[in-house]
């Protein structure tokens, strides 16, 4: 009994979208709110982007983050836990897989930045999961809700722009209105956002999730203040060429749990990664060397990831 609805604790979890926003209609004036914001385009200076199956958190005293953001999240949902008192944030993009233990130490890492700052409410917002046909964003959505609603601390929901909120008509098909969303560090804002660049490692990170793995990665280590890949493999590819060989149409209509709604980039995107996976079969050998991650730093002159090279 800790999920915390419009400042009332919780004796169930809602079951649904729907009955959520039945039981608290002030969840519609929040997520109006947040519609009404100017979407921005965050370039790469200062951001730290958190792809699918990935979470990331940092703090106000963090010089080498300013914006934490993710986007593309159709039938995902990007989470964001927020420490009142501290201003620590951690965000993560949710397709269902590993929730429970990513709930776990997203809600970890907020209390470890948040020590020796006053005391505060770890409050929640979750944007996405748009009402599509087939019902992958409501599943999505009760398995975050369960998840922080089995947690030991309270936790207040402050934002659910998700399912019919987060739903607009295009003709006859149904749409996300927001694909992703930034945190001002300093701050504590959170806004409507796009990314043109999504850090490096892109594919490497993408591959991961296009061979299988069900973890979400932590891929920020706030104490060094460096982003961090890995260590992780995966087997082999069978048929790469043959993928590769198709049109776009045929990825997006086998590869997207959303295929109407998809991004421009996620062809190309995808063709890319597939090429990755093709040339790195391996990737315990050819790219994580001795089982290290890979490290990179905040460079002072252009404000970008850069490699620390060996």
């Amino acid at each position: 009994m800790v999920l915390v609805l419009n400042g009332v604790l919780q004796d169930d979890c809602p079951m649904d979208t729907n009955s959520l926003f039945l039981q608290h209609p002030v969840y519609r004036d929040y997520a109006q709110q947040l519609h009404s914001i100017p979407a921005k385009s965050v370039g790469p200076v200062g951001l730290l982007f958190v792809g699918q199956r990935e979470l990331a958190a940092s703090a106000p005293h963090d010089k080498n983050v300013n914006i934490i953001g993710a986007d593309d999240a159709t039938t995902c949902i990007i989470v964001v836990v927020r420490h009142s008192g501290s201003g620590a944030v951690a965000l993560a993009h949710f397709d269902g897989s590993g929730v429970d233990e990513a709930v776990c130490t997203m809600v970890s890492r907020v209390q470890e930045l948040a020590v020796g700052y006053p005391e505060g409410r770890i409050e929640l917002q979750l944007i996405g999961g748009y009402r599509d046909a087939k019902g992958y964003g409501e599943d999505v959505f009760f398995s975050i809700m369960q998840s922080f609603h089995n947690h030991l601390l309270e936790i207040d929901l402050t934002q659910a722009c998700v399912g019919e909120l987060n739903t607009m008509m295009r003709g006859e098909i149904s749409c996300p209105i927001i694909y992703g969303v930034g945190v001002n560090i300093k701050t504590g804002e959170i806004f409507p956002a796009t990314f043109p660049d999504r850090g490096p490692d892109r594919e490497l990170r993408d591959a991961r999730i296009f061979m299988g793995a069900q973890s979400v990665l932590d891929v920020y280590d706030s104490s060094l203040g460096m982003l961090r890949i890995g260590p992780f493999n995966y087997d082999p590819l069978r048929g790469a060429d043959l993928w590769l060989s198709q049109t776009d149409e045929f990825l997006l209509q086998h590869l997207s749990s959303s295929p109407d709604v998809e991004p421009p980039h996620f062809a190309p995107q995808t063709r890319a990664t597939i090429r990755f996976i093709q040339e790195n079969q391996f990737p315990a050998v050819t790219v994580f060397r001795d089982n290290r991650p890979r490290y990179f730093r905040r460079d002072d002159a252009t404000g970008c990831w850069v490699l620390i090279q060996d």
